[in-house]
């Protein structure tokens, strides 16, 4: 009773990665590389994608450039206005897009809500981020929000300061491995690993199976069965 329980949002709370899965299989269509298949121009994608966020950050504006780059390193030239104003147009759906909870998650936070403290951490854009989150309805249910450039143990170490929490009472909830799960163990906190099927490939991680701080659920819901 009375934990203090941190949530991811992006693919934790809605679905964030599918949306943008969707813009780069339409980008690797449109490529049509001569002699490069689709698994080789991802992979070029994905290098360009980590460099740019450890650079640049994370969010679609990110995405647009690391989309840009990408073809200008298969075309070996700089990108044209036109090929600029298509990946743009690829990507706008990534703004129009609905919202969608992933199942299970209003009706959770409010149960949850009602016996514990409950906390946002997500990183990204500061105003892409709450777009999101004010489009989700969800706001209400935190105590407070973070809204943070990267989600390293220095993250979690100063969210611990400033709060005053107590690690072994502090439980932070996502998908992701890298940025959710590992850090915060690091920093003496338990987590919560939910899988996403949709998850980042640069946010995979390998997790330590005999650690007996990392609770392992199917789907969101089932946090009812354990706090």
């Amino acid at each position: 009773m009375g934990q203090v329980l941190i949530f991811d949002a992006d693919d934790t709370l809605w679905e964030n990665n599918v949306l943008f899965e969707r813009v780069i299989d339409d980008f690797l269509y449109w490529l049509e590389h001569p002699t490069l298949d689709r698994a080789e121009i991802r992979a070029i994608l994905n290098d360009i994608e980590a460099a740019n966020a450890v650079a640049h950050g994370y969010g679609s504006k990110v995405f647009l450039r690391s989309l840009g780059e990408c073809l200008e390193r298969l075309r070996e030239r700089p990108a044209t206005t036109e090929e600029l104003r298509h990946i743009n147009e690829l990507a706008a759906a990534l703004l129009e897009s609905r919202m969608e909870l992933v199942p299970g998650v209003a009706e959770t936070l409010t149960d949850l809500g009602s016996r514990h403290d409950l906390l946002l951490l997500t990183k990204g854009d500061t105003d892409e981020q709450q777009r999101k989150l004010d489009i989700s309805g969800l706001a209400h249910h935190f105590r407070s929000i973070h809204i943070v450039a990267e989600k390293d143990v220095d993250t979690y170490r100063r969210l611990t300061q400033d709060h005053k929490l107590t690690p072994e009472t502090t439980w932070m909830i996502g998908n992701s491995p890298k940025s959710d799960i590992l850090p915060a163990r690091q920093a003496g906190m338990n987590a919560v690993f939910i899988p996403n099927d949709n998850t980042w490939v640069l946010e995979h991680s390998e997790l330590d199976p005999d650690d007996e701080g990392v609770l392992r659920l199917r789907k969101f819901s089932e946090l009812q069965d354990h706090f």
